[in-house]
């Protein structure tokens, strides 16, 4: 015999509309400022006959937009997959180093500093000197531009949270014998997760940035950067900003790209 499922109860509201109701009140405020702020760019531009050189019109490079959508998305394709790859490689290797540095005291004393001293290498150095290395024929050098800017905030997220392992745990392992791999897999990774994933998530539109700027020091001319410099300097400056406008999209689908893995990972772990 089975049970009667509970009634609904009268006058009950959904959980999912308050909710919906908070995002929407988080959300318009930001699009509203945004839509104010494009209306008094055009108001200052066109009132103040403001010269295109200095600051376009939000109309001018909105044409521009549409007028060259059909170069803006392949390009765009291209710098979003220099920053993907680059993204990649260097989430696993500031993944690997932090490991490392965590299992062993002289390993992690010898490659923090190394490390935190990439973190103040400007991309205009590292660009030249990699496109001198690898030649301006490949993405190559833009990648390892990228792989370098992701490796500090990755390292320095998951060495955090390597770190922070609760006593009860370290005694356990010790009671067990536990190898240093094996602290690292069963007890430092688990607990440095959500660590791992705020780096990531910092590290994803700082990637792209890596390789729209390492995109102005030579090399292949089929990028966000490279076409943002050859606007400018054939006087489009609409044009430019178009450009301008496809890097911000594209760093902030990184963005949401990263937050969205964040929440996902950790929403899993507090299931």
């Amino acid at each position: 015999m089975t049970r009667p499922g509970p009634a609904a109860v009268p006058g009950a509201v959904s959980v999912e509309a308050p909710r919906r109701a908070w995002r929407v009140t988080r959300v318009w405020p930001a699009v509203a400022f945004g839509i104010a702020v494009l209306l008094l760019w055009e108001l200052v531009v066109v009132i103040g006959r403001v010269p295109a050189f200095l600051l376009p019109a939000p109309s001018a490079i909105a044409g521009q937009i549409g007028a060259q959508f059909d170069v803006i998305v392949p390009t765009a394709a291209v710098t979003g997959g220099n920053a993907l790859a680059g993204l990649a490689a260097g989430f696993v290797l500031g993944m690997v180093l932090a490991v490392l540095a965590a299992s062993s005291r002289v390993f992690g004393e010898l490659v923090t500093p190394v490390v935190l001293a990439a973190s103040a290498v400007p991309i205009v150095a590292l660009a030249p000197v990699f496109t001198t290395m690898f030649g301006s024929t490949t993405e190559i050098p833009r990648r390892l531009v990228v792989a370098v800017v992701v490796t500090v905030p990755v390292f320095v997220a998951t060495a955090r949270g390597l770190r922070q392992v609760q006593p009860v745990h370290a005694e356990l392992m010790t009671a067990l014998a536990a190898t240093p791999w094996q602290r690292a897999r069963f007890v430092r990774l688990p607990g440095a997760v959500p660590h791992v994933m705020t780096g990531l998530r910092l590290a994803a539109p700082a990637a792209v940035i890596a390789a729209i700027v390492a995109e102005y020091f030579g090399g292949l001319q089929n990028g966000l950067g490279s076409r943002i410099s050859a606007a400018a300097a054939n006087t489009a400056y609409a044009r430019a900003w178009a450009f301008v406008a496809a890097s911000i999209a594209l760093g902030l689908l990184f963005h949401l790209a990263g937050l969205l893995v964040e929440r996902l990972v950790t929403r899993g772990r507090t299931a």
